[in-house]
């Protein structure tokens, strides 16, 4: 049993040593340490523009089941519906868990043009992209990491787009490869960190903005997902996580730029597959959704 308690703590000194080379990397550098980094540098992908595409803003949060496809396909709707003359994209980057298919009620597979380029499919004048297009529905990608790397590579690169003037990217949950990929490929424009208040959901998504930062992608801000209900007599709204993202907000000096309710009616557009900005143009969950988009626009023009 000693044995067991001494490797456990070796094993621990030796990750929080890890962890806390990369995190000093930077700061009291040594000669050898910038020779490293410059070796290291040599070996990363260099950052290019997707040809005919403007702005690339990335919606993510460390955690899974927050919102972010929702949150991802209602702006690029919304988008399309402020600036109808604007061309938007949104591209879904969760090679396992694809949700864009469902949500943008797209189901075919995408035809080459003469240059063996993927030509991305179109609903409510929105261009879209995602693993989902690929595969059969009912079939699992069982992929080890080398493999959904190349599938990424093939959707940032072997995708015809034309003309985009908003690339709207929807991320799987954490910090892991398709992040590092994306911010190491393409330029980013920003990022929109997608949390609901519990604490649970707040501490990851904190840990993955810390990557943001370190990566020196610009915070566009934070949406608040299932923030409250509204009582449907007195229209009261009750708060069912507590208020979380404030301090999270203060901790990032990252505004939040918009609290959604947790409501039935965005649940049923999913299932439909039409955005509810789309579905009910008139509602207060568009209106919000239209004031989300508007912020995100005046943050990149600054």
């Amino acid at each position: 049993m000693e044995l067991i308690k001494t490797n456990r703590l070796q094993l621990v000194k030796c990750f929080r040593s890890l962890y806390s080379s990369f995190s000093s990397a930077g700061s009291n550098q040594t000669k050898e340490d910038i020779r490293k980094a410059n070796l290291l540098a040599r070996g990363l992908p260099k950052v290019k523009p997707i040809p005919g595409v403007k702005e690339i803003i990335l919606v993510s949060s460390g955690k899974g089941g927050v919102g972010k496809s929702t949150v991802a396909v209602n702006l690029a709707a919304v988008l399309k519906l402020i600036f109808p003359h604007k061309h938007i994209g949104l591209l879904d980057t969760d090679v396992f868990g694809p949700s864009v298919p469902l949500m943008m009620n797209l189901h075919d597979t995408p035809v080459l043009n003469k240059d063996n380029m993927m030509l991305p499919l179109t609903n409510h004048g929105i261009k879209c992209m995602s693993m989902g297009f690929l595969i059969p529905e009912d079939s699992s990608v069982v992929w080890r990491g080398l493999m959904v790397m190349q599938a990424l590579n093939k959707l940032m690169w072997q995708v015809h787009w034309g003309t985009i003037d908003y690339l709207i990217v929807d991320t799987p949950p954490g910090t892991g490869d398709t992040h590092l990929s994306l911010i190491q490929n393409i330029p980013i424009s920003g990022v929109i960190l997608i949390t609901t208040p519990q604490t649970a959901s707040i501490q990851v998504t904190k840990r993955g903005a810390s990557m943001f930062q370190k990566l020196n992608i610009p915070i566009i801000g934070i949406v608040e997902n299932m923030s409250y209900v509204k009582c449907t007599s007195c229209l009261e709204k009750i708060k069912l996580f507590g208020t979380g993202t404030s301090k999270l907000s203060e901790d990032l000096g990252a505004t939040i730029l918009a609290s959604f309710p947790l409501n039935d009616e965005i649940n049923k557009s999913v299932d439909v597959g039409t955005p509810i900005v789309v579905l009910n143009k008139d509602s207060e969950t568009t209106f919000q959704f239209q004031n989300l988009a508007e912020k995100i626009v005046k943050n990149l023009i600054m």
